[in-house]
């Protein structure tokens, strides 16, 4: 049954492993949330351990290196498993073929690269040579929306191409700005009639490697019981959490903070009542912000 929280440490007790979504309750992309990275601190230091499961496209070098840059402490987490990750073996081990068009920023093309920044044996492309399609986000996503796309993926959906979505959100917020990620794109292919193939949350790849790195982390295997989800997206991270049997703790005041009427850093009760009874899903837990 959903209980609303005033702070991560009113449950912390019950679990031994936070699998944390980065964007909407760590940072927005742009700054670190202070008392967020103070609550995964205080986790650590009562012996959990933090897992930054994230629907990034990056692989975890570049996830790691973006929150130095955002300046998230060290101490506050223990790993990181992305999209990234899950979805670059996948497209490593040959499964959208060696010659592949890409979908995305400059800024992804670390994906491209192995963890030690040597290249991947996959060859970037044109749409009319490739073999399958690699998205990992609009190529522009300050100013494009999925319509931008929709000719290029009818293009790919004839040539009958797979798609690599290496991150399954539709949005974030980038500061005060929404923004559209590769899901969004991955939807629009799907709409069209194309396959689209996802390896983020709330899919099982990302989990099973969130899960095998707390488990080195802590060498022993993890009981599902002993793991909490948290997360602000409700079709990701509480979907993807509930799914793999995990508890879920539901951070309102991300992409949902319009529809739960966030007032002095927590939900208003009828409001979220409303919401989550409209997506179908109950969470263990509510809390306003993470802290």
């Amino acid at each position: 049954m959903n209980q609303t929280i005033p702070a991560l440490d009113a449950i912390s007790d019950r679990y031994d492993v936070l699998f944390c979504d980065l964007w909407g309750c760590l940072h927005n992309g742009r700054d670190v949330f202070p008392d967020a990275a103070r609550a995964l601190i205080r986790f650590r230091q009562g012996g959990g351990t933090v897992i930054l499961v994230t629907n990034s496209p990056r692989p975890r070098p570049a996830v790691r290196a973006q929150l130095g840059q955002l300046g998230a402490p060290e101490e506050c987490y223990d790993d990181i498993a992305s999209s990234g990750d899950a979805a670059q073996a996948a497209m490593a081990a040959g499964q959208f073929g060696r010659r592949v068009f890409h979908i995305g920023p400059e800024r992804d093309l670390v994906f491209f690269e192995d963890e030690n920044g040597g290249p991947i044996d996959v060859t970037r492309v044109p749409l009319e040579e490739a073999e399958g399609v690699i998205c990992t986000g609009l190529f522009d996503d300050r100013s494009e929306t999925p319509e931008d796309y929709r000719l290029t993926l009818m293009r790919a959906k004839a040539r009958g191409l797979k798609l690599l979505c290496a991150n399954p959100d539709i949005v974030v917020d980038l500061g005060h700005q929404r923004i559209y990620c590769a899901g969004a794109l991955a939807a629009l292919y799907t709409e069209l009639g194309g396959k689209s193939y996802y390896f983020g949350k709330p899919h099982a790849p990302i989990y099973n490697l969130a899960r095998t790195r707390a488990e080195t982390i802590r060498g022993a295997r993890l009981r599902e019981e002993s793991i909490l989800c948290v997360g602000d997206g409700i079709h990701t991270d509480i979907l993807g959490g509930m799914g793999e049997g995990f508890d879920t703790l539901f951070v309102a005041g991300g992409l949902a903070a319009e529809e739960t009427g966030i007032k002095d850093g927590q939900p208003d009760p009828e409001k979220l009542k409303r919401f989550l009874e409209r997506e179908k899903l109950s969470p263990t837990a509510t809390i306003g912000f993470l802290r």
